[in-house]
């Protein structure tokens, strides 16, 4: 059994879509991030950076204690070696899905996120961080595009790489992007969507939390950390 610590963010929906997509037994636990609940010491014990979503493997192949993984790129190379599921194993492959794996988490994520934050939540409306993040969201949707141009999936098969990219495209509308200007990616995003494992995600997702708000408190929680916080 794996425990999901989650909030229906795109990152937490990386892990439920691989999970639903392998049939692997887990129950979600929810972190509502809004309430600060990602600062409880027991959650900070599987993820010192405060940060959804964390999952804890009851049993590892190993066989020895539970092993806690927080960081949803580590949590899906964890779950897929676990599994033997939508990893490749010959070296090519691997590091081919691997590649664009860690493209999304240190490119797409990191650029829509600020995207999100200064077009969505910020106090002030900043053109140039606006323009900055929009056109280089746009940048990285260009870059997938082009990579799809000649294969279904990001890294030959349906694999790690897809389930961590597809739900930070879901948002595209706020990111102020079109698919229609990026056919090949439009049609890799609505094969992805279609998926009933994916369904099934967004599904628990929804179920979880289906009035997502932010009001000053919460703002304060997500968007006013520091040193401070950690070190409280």
């Amino acid at each position: 059994m794996i425990d999901l610590h989650y909030w229906p963010t795109s990152n937490g929906h990386k892990i439920t879509i691989f999970l639903e997509e392998t049939g692997t037994p887990y129950r979600i636990l929810p972190v509502n991030i809004g309430a600060g609940e990602q600062f409880q010491p027991d959650f900070l014990k599987i993820s010192p950076n405060n940060r959804m979503p964390a999952i804890v493997d009851d049993a590892p192949a190993d066989g020895g204690a539970p092993v806690p993984v927080f960081e949803s790129g580590a949590i899906l190379v964890y779950l897929a070696e676990k599994t033997g599921r939508f990893l490749p194993k010959d070296l090519r492959g691997r590091f081919e899905a691997l590649q664009w794996l860690f493209w999304q988490m240190g490119g797409l994520g990191p650029m829509a996120g600020q995207n999100h934050h200064f077009s969505q939540y910020a106090p002030q409306k900043l053109p140039y961080a606006i323009d900055r993040y929009v056109n280089e969201t746009s940048r990285l949707y260009a870059v997938l595009d082009k990579r799809l141009a000649d294969r279904e999936f990001v890294a030959g098969d349906y694999s790690i790489a897809d389930m961590a990219a597809y739900p930070w495209i879901v948002p595209y509308e706020r990111q102020k992007q079109s698919l229609d200007d990026f056919p090949k990616l439009k049609r890799w995003f609505e094969a992805i969507r279609a998926r009933p494992a994916v369904v099934r995600a967004y599904e628990k997702g929804k179920a979880v939390n289906t009035k997502p708000t932010i009001d000053e408190k919460s703002r304060s929680i997500l968007f006013g950390q520091s040193a401070a916080t950690v070190k409280r």
